[in-house]
């Protein structure tokens, strides 16, 4: 078997993890996990409290090297979640930092310090590209969180074809701030840059100065989610140093959420750079990414994939995406290919429910460009308003709000209406709180860019979007 990391098992004397001031090599990484990896051998799995440390990437790539399933923590899960993520995954042990305060949910397991040093041995023999590498929870919004069991061929099948698409290679140095218990900081944001025998710098907490330094010191792409990118976009009028170190950038991406093309538009003025969206989801890692060219060079509008505000790109390299039960143009994917999940654990009910034949069903919905380009709708359970007769995507509504210069935020729902099936309601952050826009005017500005079947029938201002720990906004607590 080929090596999942071939910079650690070549012991590369290059950088391969920096947070903050401490950092390693990929030779010093390799003896680290690789001590560790012996130590942990014959755990059934492993729980990782996944703080934003140096230690959670030695010890994620500990289990990986063991060819042991390794489920990350997020430590500010609530404790009934976490008991329940606990109990369903039964791991033999928990990894953590030294000195890491645990809760009582973790305390019956036993512990295992990560420390990152090492003496350099032989690393274990490669497991099986069907092996179990990580078990992911997702966030439950329809339920207790499921554990999305994803083996080795998932994780390289997904890398690889970023690598394809991003052109991707062992030169580029990562930066973000993402939490490293989920696909996209975990297995996109440290993962992926030791596959290549690249590097990331882990910012621990975001910051636009952050970023700024980082980028002038060397850095080439940056991992976002909106909210992320809505701070820049923010700081970039009053800030040069932050406007030049992004067009310096070879790269940059945005994931997790949808992108306000007001943002993409506001970054692309002040930097010449077009923030490249994503798309995937814990049970199939990426599935979708506009393709990277060099700034110099421009792909003919025949050959589909440019960088696009509202598109996600063309399927990735190994990935079959179709839309089923399509009509006025939008249909649900569904996605079949190597990076697919092989099951939710403990639950055969749940894993036969997500699949048509060997198709997945994302749940998504979707319309697709003439150049073949994917646009996400949204969720077909939030996001997808049936209202008139007419389909009708949140997202192209908050956009048009997002427009308004008394806007800051902006989320759209349908809710139940005897007459419409569902009417449209908008939940609004105002730019000025003490002065916030008339809801019918902001009615009659989606009504005019948009349509009248588009306009929200509901304003409600809030003072802020409830959001989840990737940024996303979280549209069931506003129904609720």
């Amino acid at each position: 078997m080929s090596p999942l990391f071939p910079a650690l098992a070549a012991g590369s004397p290059l950088p391969a993890l920096r947070f903050g001031e401490r950092s390693l090599t990929h030779a010093e990484l390799a003896a680290a996990a690789g001590s560790l990896a012996a130590r942990i051998t014959d755990a059934r799995r492993v729980a990782v409290w996944a703080t934003p440390t140096l230690e959670t990437a030695v010890g994620v790539v500990a289990a990986l090297l063991a060819g042991v399933p390794a489920v990350p923590l997020n430590p500010k899960t609530g404790e009934r979640e976490l008991a329940h993520i606990v109990g369903d995954s039964a791991p033999s042990l928990v990894l953590a930092e030294p000195g890491a305060e645990l809760p009582p949910a973790l305390g019956a397991l036993p512990r295992t310090d990560i420390e990152t040093t090492g003496a350099r041995a032989p690393l274990p023999p490669e497991p099986s590209d069907e092996a179990p590498a990580l078990i992911v929870y997702t966030s439950g919004t329809t339920g207790p969180p499921k554990g999305a069991v994803l083996p080795r061929r998932a994780i390289t099948a997904t890398l690889d074809a970023l690598e394809d698409a991003w052109q991707w290679t062992a030169d580029d140095v990562l930066v973000h701030a993402l939490p490293l218990f989920h696909v996209h900081g975990l297995i996109l944001g440290v993962l992926g840059p030791l596959r290549r025998g690249g590097s990331v710098r882990h910012l621990g907490r975001f910051s636009t100065d952050g970023v700024a330094c980082e980028l002038e010191s060397g850095a080439t792409m940056l991992f976002g989610v909106p909210t992320m990118y809505h701070r820049i976009a923010e700081a970039l009028p009053g800030d040069p140093r932050l406007a030049k170190a992004l067009a310096g950038a070879r790269l940059l991406v945005s994931g997790s959420a949808a992108l306000p093309v007001r943002d993409h538009e506001r970054i692309a003025a002040a930097t010449g750079r077009t923030v490249i969206e994503r798309y995937g989801m814990t049970e199939t890692l990426m599935l979708c990414s506009s393709r990277w060219t060099p700034p110099d060079t421009r792909p003919s509008p025949s050959a589909g994939g440019e960088p696009r505000p509202g598109t996600v790109g063309l399927p990735l390299r190994g990935v079959e995406l179709r839309l089923v039960d399509e009509s006025d143009g939008i249909g649900e994917i569904q996605v079949r290919g190597p990076n697919l999940f092989t099951e939710y654990l403990n639950r055969p009910d749940a894993t036969a429910a997500a699949f048509d034949g060997d198709w997945f069903r994302t749940g998504d919905m979707a319309s697709l460009d003439a150049d073949g380009c994917v646009r996400i709708v949204g969720r077909k359970a939030t996001d997808l308003i049936k209202s008139g007769g007419y389909k009708i995507g949140a997202g192209e509504i908050e956009n048009v709000l997002l427009d308004h210069p008394g806007v800051r935020e902006a989320a759209v729902t349908g809710e139940p209406d005897a007459d419409l099936g569902e009417r449209i309601v908008a939940w609004i952050v105002p730019a000025d709180s003490s002065s916030p826009p008339a809801p019918n005017e902001l009615s009659a500005h989606v009504a005019a860019q948009l349509a009248p079947h588009k306009r929200p029938r509901d304003v409600r201002f809030l003072d802020a979007l409830p959001r989840n720990d990737m940024g996303k906004v979280m549209k069931r607590a506003l129904n609720d």
